[in-house]
């Protein structure tokens, strides 16, 4: 028999990236899992945390391929004015 569910160890679990949600990371939460039911003295249904477990672990959507540029038009831009500089600089530099 497994042992029970229990939002500190669904909260672990996620923090550790073992439910493929994100890279292993402490992650601050304004109100983490279960808070408002401990607040309230009720424990959380272990059936409440096997449905959050199962569409933590879900995989809806598959990353979208990146397309064009992205933030390397920055560069682009920058590199473009230094070369423009550099010609201005050496088309106006001589008598």
């Amino acid at each position: 028999m497994s042992p029970p569910e229990s939002a500190a160890r669904l909260r672990a679990e996620i923090d550790s990236g073992r439910t493929g949600d994100k890279v292993p990371a402490a992650d601050p939460a304004a109100a983490p899992l279960g808070t408002d039911e401990e607040a309230a003295g009720t424990p959380t249904a272990p059936e409440a945390i096997a449905q959050a477990r199962q569409r933590e672990t879900l995989r809806q959507h598959a990353p979208r391929p990146r397309r064009g540029l992205g933030h390397a038009w920055v560069q682009i831009v920058i590199v473009a004015l230094i070369a423009g500089a550099l010609i201005a600089w050496g088309l106006l530099g001589t008598p």
